[in-house]
């Protein structure tokens, strides 16, 4: 196991690898640093013939709050992606086509927060399972941009990805089982055993078929046109942030990251803004 900074690896079962995404105190803030430690854990894995199962989780209270709005932009990224307009959303996507098109499958296990690019990448999961009251959604729409990774028409269909996409509201992890973005929601105490139980049963099949099996589900995506409707999002996202409304909030940022958060919701009174709307009713 390579030590990693922002990550933990373990072996809860012979054939799986856990990645645990492992800056609770910034509730899992995905960084550029975090996620070059993160495709550096999954290309290991999809490489080591030990490895038939991947579980990518969160530790502390949430799976993860989204990017890293804090860091430097700067930092070096985990792959390269060419420049230009939509640089950003072309790499996002990039980056959940590798998982896509690596042969181990992955699962995602989910609780709390998974907001924002944490729901692209919980979207990248070949299987997903959610805590009951997890909380997904894609709050940057109300300030920001669409997603970089449009996948909730895929997943979701028209009117409950319109209903998202229009409000920036989350969904709970029910919600997301019954709409189609997960497989099962389950209480919170009994998520991690049924993750377990399903990476065992994933492992049982050879992993030269299994990729098969993987790739077969993936390809039938690709013939509905999951792969070109993606990228072609892409260049809507871009659009998003040359918004007077964006640039606004781009300085907002730079003044207080909380700050132009709590703005951006409190209208809502969701996200960080829930607490203080219930202490003043």
């Amino acid at each position: 196991m390579t030590d990693y900074k922002y990550l933990l690896t373990d072996r809860p079962t012979e054939y799986a690898l856990r990645i645990t995404l492992n800056r609770p105190e910034k509730r899992n803030a995905l960084s550029n640093a975090l996620r070059t430690e993160l495709f550096d854990a999954l290309e290991a894995g999809d490489k080591d013939p030990e490895t038939r199962v991947m579980i990518l989780r969160g530790a502390g209270p949430s799976f993860s709050a989204g990017y890293d709005l804090a860091g430097n932009p700067a930092d070096p990224r985990p792959f390269h992606t060419s420049g230009g307009m939509a640089h950003w959303p072309r790499h996002v996507i990039e980056g959940c086509m590798r998982m896509w098109d690596m042969g181990t499958p992955i699962i995602g296990q989910v609780h709390g927060y998974c907001l924002a690019g944490a729901s692209e990448l919980a979207a990248a999961c070949d299987l997903l399972y959610c805590a009951e009251d997890a909380q997904i959604g894609y709050p940057p729409v109300r300030m920001m941009s669409p997603p970089d990774n449009q996948f909730h028409p895929w997943f979701m269909g028209m009117r409950r990805a319109m209903e998202m996409m229009l409000t920036g509201d989350s969904i709970t992890g029910k919600q997301a089982a019954d709409w189609g973005f997960a497989n099962a929601a389950l209480p919170i105490d009994e998520l991690e055993a049924h993750v377990l139980m399903m990476a065992e049963r994933v492992s049982k099949i050879p992993p030269s078929l299994q990729q098969l099996n993987k790739r077969a589900v993936h390809r039938q995506m690709e013939a509905m046109g999951i792969r070109n409707g993606l990228r072609a999002g892409a260049e809507i996202q871009a659009l998003g942030f040359y918004t007077p409304e964006a640039m606004a909030y781009f300085g907002e940022l730079r003044k207080s990251v909380i700050g132009a958060l709590s703005k951006r919701d409190g209208a809502f009174g969701d996200y960080r803004t829930a607490d203080k709307a219930g202490e003043k009713k």
